[in-house]
């Protein structure tokens, strides 16, 4: 029983120690090695921003089968049933109570054209069956078929008007595709200013690390050399106090690396909330400088014809002229023509009076007819009837006020104006980021040469600390100079990198030159 007992505790044991074995697995944070193609490919893929946006894209383009269904035929169908009964109130109904059953049917197709008009097709039937005197047909059956035309000739007149809704519906898609491409060129670059600016804040951790150690170096070598009665005791203070000073940057450092990373992480939707902790992000490319010339001239063609901002200000006014145009259409009277033409047919059980005269009330036979009889003489065209009808009417309210028509006025002028700006706008934004380019070119060229000068700097007076032509504070701030230049060399390459992204987002070009399609945004 002892045996058996501590078996159960020992298999116990085994599986406390396995859940926290596989716990601390779990738990232990994750690392990603990325490159910037993968970060923007992830970023397309599961960036929520982008997801929402071709949700929206998907909706406008449902919208426009939605508008489409307004010329799809209608089948319209209709029953109803009556029974009427009370007492006679004159000679010809009979004495007693009269009692007349009615029903009626009716199917209708109909169909929108594109030239503002509606065609329908109907047939209908009326049947009564009664008691009353001196009736030809009992039951009876009248049955129509007819086809009618209703054709606007002033307002609601043309294409242009009849598919309004269609016409509005593609605009929106436009623009609402245009807003996509906008969307994920600004999505490419905050990944890659994420992206660079990670890998700015780890390289500069490094240099702060590298810094770091140096003067714990200089520390290790100062306090022997003032063991042996190289140097006085109180050299090592100021050593002392660079360490310290290096060790807060290097917290200040890898908080920065920390912000950073999130950041990105949150573009790349890798984790949110507590879980942003347990993934690193490992940025496996470093900044080049790969020297570009741009022409200001061919820039700004480039711009103003690849910008989706402003092809979304073009489709605006296209939208803006449309609905003027739609305004002064409804200005117009309102003149209908409706054509019809219809066959009836006539049925049911014929009654036969003595004599052939209704007038003595005395029914001596039928001559049945039914239902069916009388849709076979409407389907026969046994008989000419049509009609053309014309309508007009005249909006006094619109007419005698043009308050719609000069909103709709407005609204183009603001949208044409709002084009222009735009323009300019855009023309400053390629001019700086031209210029922003060849700036940022000379300054990497001067920031390494400074960074030459610090290395070369540091190594002359460690050379002089060692046969005592200096001091460690000296040293020391030549070890500050080449971190700082390090640290500026870098963050001038990063510049640089992100002021190529930048030029190309504001070229309009950046989906061309990273291969992106919007057909893979969004999608597995």
């Amino acid at each position: 029983m002892a045996r058996k007992s501590s078996f159960i505790v020992l298999t116990l044991i085994f599986i406390f120690a396995l859940a926290i074995g596989l716990y601390a697995q779990e738990s232990r944070p994750r690392e990603i090695s990325l490159s910037l193609d993968e970060a923007i490919y992830r970023a397309l893929k599961h960036n929520l921003n982008l997801i929402a946006e071709v949700y929206s894209t998907e909706k406008a383009s449902e919208n426009i089968a939605v508008a489409r269904e307004v010329f799809l035929p209608s089948l319209e169908m209709s029953y109803g049933s009556n029974r009427n009964e009370q007492p006679s109130t004159w000679w010809i109904q009979g004495s007693g109570t009269y009692i007349t059953s009615s029903q009626n049917y009716e199917t209708r197709l109909s169909q929108r054209l594109p030239i503002g008009g509606t065609f329908s097709v109907a047939m209908s039937n009326y049947s009564t069956d009664t008691n009353q005197l001196f009736q030809l047909f009992n039951p009876y059956y009248n049955t129509q078929l007819r086809f009618s035309f209703v054709q606007p000739l002033l307002r609601n007149f043309g294409p242009r008007v009849a598919k309004r809704e269609i016409i509005i519906a593609r605009q929106n898609y436009a623009i609402s595709e245009a807003q996509l491409k906008n969307q994920v060129m600004e999505t490419i670059y905050q990944v890659e200013d994420a992206y660079w600016n990670l890998v700015l804040a780890r390289e500069n951790l490094k240099v702060k690390q590298q810094s770091l150690q140096l003067a714990r170096d200089q520390l290790t070598k100062t306090r022997k050399e003032i063991e042996v009665g190289q140097q006085a005791a109180i050299e090592i203070l100021n050593v002392q106090a660079a360490v310290s000073q290096r060790e807060a940057e290097i917290v200040q450092a890898e908080a920065s690396v920390r912000t950073a990373e999130d950041r990105l992480k949150v573009m790349l939707n890798l984790a949110s909330g507590p879980e942003l902790g347990s993934v690193t992000l490992v940025p496996t490319e470093q900044p080049e400088f790969k020297p570009v010339r741009v022409e200001l001239s061919e820039a700004l063609r480039t711009a103003l014809m690849m910008r989706p901002d402003l092809q979304i200000e073009s489709l605006t006014i296209e939208s803006k002229k449309y609905d003027y145009d739609f305004v002064r259409n409804q200005m117009l009277p309102q003149l209908d023509m409706n054509v019809s033409y219809w066959s009836p047919g006539i049925s049911g059980d014929r009654l036969v009076y003595r004599d052939n005269n209704p007038w003595t009330g005395e029914i001596i036979g039928k001559i049945p007819g039914s239902l069916w009889d009388s849709f076979r003489d409407a389907s026969k065209f046994l008989y000419n009837n049509w009609s053309v009808n014309f309508t007009l009417t005249i909006p006094l309210a619109d007419y005698l006020s043009r308050s719609k028509l000069a909103l709709a006025r407005v609204e183009l002028a603001a949208a044409e104006a709002k084009q222009k700006a735009r323009e300019q706008q855009v023309m400053l934004e390629v001019s700086e980021a031209v210029h922003n380019i060849e700036t940022l070119a000379k300054s990497v060229e001067a920031y390494r040469v400074a960074r030459e000068y610090a290395e070369k700097l540091l190594e002359a007076e460690t050379k002089k600390l060692t046969v005592g032509l200096t001091t460690n504070y000296f040293v020391l701030e030549a070890q500050d100079k080449l971190a700082a230049a390090r640290s500026a060399e870098l963050k001038a390459l990063v510049d640089y990198n992100l002021a190529q992204a930048r030029l190309e987002k504001v070229l309009g070009t950046i989906l061309e030159n990273k291969k992106v399609s919007l057909s893979q945004v969004g999608r597995q």
